[in-house]
């Protein structure tokens, strides 16, 4: 029998090597989570573009493939977005189990069992533009400069919400504006 319950600290660390994946324009990749962001569901393209087995990812927080260069910023907007029951389109760079990395339009909403509470949360994720990626990757790295200048992850994930706040603000009226105003054609 699989343990897909491995300890976090069990896991192997991946470094990133800076090569980047991409995946077909009509693909999507899918996963599904339950409350806490634990992986429940993942489909082919997940699992080819992860470089990930299923039994690798099931059962594993969906964190598995974060990349250390996302801004904490974004993520807890899309837990505080979620606790609310909305849904949030955000631009995410992933980290495969290489090493490699993959950029995704991610659309995120939760799902609701048949009394209507929360049950877990659905994620598809196209393939961004190049210019789309252009324009979030700069405002990405200046959340992560304010991110490190902090000496622990909490003091850093609120100074770089109050900066995304600031820099959305200069630019759009929400975060879901800036990102329909990033969102090619293309990409819908």
């Amino acid at each position: 029998m699989l343990d897909t319950q491995a300890p976090r600290s069990a896991r192997r660390a991946v470094v990133p090597t800076g090569e980047e994946r991409s995946f077909g324009t009509d693909e999507l990749i899918v996963s599904k989570t339950d409350t806490r962001g634990v992986i429940t569901y993942a489909n082919d393209v997940f699992l080819r573009v992860s470089g990930y087995a299923m039994e690798q990812v099931l059962g594993q927080p969906h964190n598995l493939i974060r990349h250390p260069d996302m801004p904490k910023a974004v993520f807890a907007l899309l837990w505080d977005t979620l606790a609310e029951r909305q849904e949030l389109f955000a631009y995410v760079n992933n980290l495969a189990a290489d090493g490699a990395h993959y950029w995704v339009l991610a659309h995120i909403t939760p799902s609701y069992g048949p009394d209507g509470s929360v049950v877990g949360y659905h994620s598809s994720r196209r393939r961004p533009s190049p210019a789309a990626v252009a324009q979030v990757a700069p405002l990405y790295d200046r959340l992560l400069a304010e991110e490190r200048r902090h000496p622990n992850g909490k003091a850093a994930v609120a100074a770089s919400t109050a900066l995304l706040g600031e820099l959305i603000a200069a630019q759009a009226e929400s975060y879901e504006a800036f990102i329909w105003s990033v969102i090619g054609r293309e990409e819908i």
